[in-house]
C-alpha cells in the first residue's frame, strides 16, 4: 500500500539515490517509490553532484565504495557547498568497521546503514531523518522570522528614542521658560496677592520644577543606555554624602525620622553628583511613601566588594514579581494593600543605569507589609 508523504511543501520528499550498482539502485527506487517519494537514481558521484544541483534533493541516499569519485568525497563536496550543505545524507555500505563508520560521520553523514539492507530498517531511518530535517528547517525558518521582526523593532524603538529623546530636548526650553515667568510674576506681584492666590502659582512652579527633573532624568537615561553620559570620578565619602542628602530630605516629611548609620568614612571613586542623585531619588521614594511618623534608615558598611548603601524604610512593601520590573523604565508598582501607585517612572532607572554605569550592582529587598530595602554597590576600584 503506498503511503502519501508530504514535504514543507505539500509535495512528497524528493531523494536522491547514489549507487554504482545497478540492482540496489533499481530496489530502492522501486521501494521508496511505492513509499510515496521521489526519487532520483543516479550511479556515480559525479552525477550526484550535478543532480543535487540541478534539482536540491531532501535527502541522499549515499553508497561509499564507487569508481571514480567515491561516497566520502561526493560528501565532502556537498558539505562544502552553502547551498547543500544542509542536506541529510545517509550513508548505505557493505563496509562494516567501526573505523569506516567513523570516517562516515566525521565527513557529515548523518546515519549508516548497512547492506544488504532491510528495507524496513532503510525507510524507518529515511522518515526518522527527513522529519529531523523538516523541523531544523521549520526552526530556522522561525529563527529567521524573529530575527526579522526583532530588527524590525529595534528600528522602530530607535527611531522612538531620537524622537522621544527630541521631543523632551524640546521642552525644557519652554518649561525653563515658564518657570522664570512664574517666579518674576511671584516676585513682583508678592505684595498685591492674598496667600491664597500665590499658592496655586507656587503649586504650578513646583510642578515645572518636577517636569524639569524629569526631562532631565530622561535625557541622562537616553545617554546612559547610549553609552554617551560621561563620568567625572572622584574620591567621594559616601556616608558624607548620604548625611548632606538627608539634610536635603528632611523637608519632605518633617514627621519622618531620617537616620544614618555611622561607619566613618567610606571612600570610593565615584562621579559624586550621579552617586548624589541616585540616593536622593531611592531616599526620596522611601520618604514619600512611609506613614506619618515613619522611619528611613541610611545603611553604609565597607565590604570586600567595595561600599554597599542601603536606604531602609517601614513602608508599605513591594510585591517580590515587581523587584525586576521595578528598575524597568516607567515601571510602575501596585501596591495592593494601600490601593495606591508605587509610581517609579524613570527615577529608579536612572538610579540603576547610573550605578551599574559605575561597574556597581543595584537590588532591593522587600516584602509587603514589612517595608522596603533598596540597596547598592559600588566598587574602590
Amino acid at each position: 500500500m503506498k503511503t502519501q508523504i508530504l514535504g514543507m511543501d505539500q509535495t512528497p520528499p524528493n531523494i536522491l539515490i547514489v549507487d554504482d550498482m545497478p540492482a540496489n539502485l533499481q530496489l530502492l527506487t522501486e521501494l521508496l517509490k511505492q513509499s510515496g517519494y521521489r526519487v532520483q537514481p543516479v550511479s556515480s558521484g559525479e552525477q550526484a553532484i550535478l543532480a543535487a544541483q540541478t534539482e536540491q534533493p531532501d535527502m541522499i541516499l549515499l553508497d561509499i565504495n564507487m569508481p571514480g569519485m567515491n561516497g566520502y568525497e561526493v560528501c565532502k563536496q556537498l558539505k562544502s557547498d552553502a547551498a547543500l550543505n544542509a542536506i541529510p545524507v545517509l550513508f548505505i555500505s557493505a563496509l562494516g568497521e567501526t573505523l569506516d563508520k567513523i570516517k562516515a560521520f566525521a565527513v557529515g553523514g548523518v546515519d549508516y546503514i548497512m547492506k544488504p539492507f532491510h528495507f524496513a530498517e532503510v525507510k524507518a531511518r529515511v522518515q526518522t531523518h527527513l522529519t529531523l530535517h523538516r523541523l531544523q528547517c521549520e526552526r530556522e525558518q522561525q529563527n529567521r522570522l524573529l530575527q526579522d521582526n526583532y530588527d524590525q523593532l529595534k528600528i522602530l524603538e530607535d527611531l522612538r528614542d531620537n524622537l522621544t529623546h527630541m521631543i523632551v530636548h524640546d521642552m525644557r526650553s519652554p518649561l525653563m521658560a515658564i518657570i522664570l515667568s512664574l517666579e518674576l510674576y511671584t516676585r513682583q506681584t508678592s505684595r498685591k496677592l492674598t496667600e491664597a492666590a500665590i499658592k496655586p502659582i507656587e503649586t504650578a512652579t513646583m510642578a515645572a520644577h518636577r517636569l524639569i527633573a524629569m526631562v532631565n532624568s530622561l535625557l541622562d537615561i537616553c545617554r546612559m543606555e547610549s553609552g554617551n553620559m560621561p563620568l567625572h570620578p572622584e574620591a567621594c565619602d559616601l556616608t558624607g554624602l548620604a548625611s548632606e542628602v538627608i539634610q536635603s530630605l528632611q523637608h519632605l516629611k518633617p514627621d519622618c525620622r531620617l537616620e544614618l548609620t555611622q561607619p566613618g568614612p567610606a571612600m570610593v571613586p565615584c562621579d559624586r553628583e550621579l552617586i548624589r542623585r541616585v540616593i536622593t531619588n531611592i531616599g526620596a521614594n522611601a520618604v514619600k511613601y512611609v506613614p506619618d511618623n515613619g522611619r528611613v534608615q541610611f545603611n553604609i558598611q565597607n565590604t570586600d566588594a567595595g561600599v554597599t548603601v542601603q536606604i531602609i524604610d517601614n513602608g508599605p512593601g513591594i510585591p517580590r514579581e515587581y523587584h525586576t520590573r521595578i528598575f524597568e523604565k516607567f515601571g510602575q508598582v501596585a501596591v495592593h494593600q494601600q490601593l495606591k501607585m508605587y509610581s517609579t517612572g524613570l527615577g529608579l532607572t536612572f538610579c540603576k543605569l547610573a550605578v551599574e554605569a559605575h561597574g556597581g550592582t543595584i537590588g532591593l529587598e522587600s516584602e509587603v507589609g514589612k517595608g522596603s530595602t533598596f540597596w547598592f554597590t559600588l566598587p574602590r576600584t
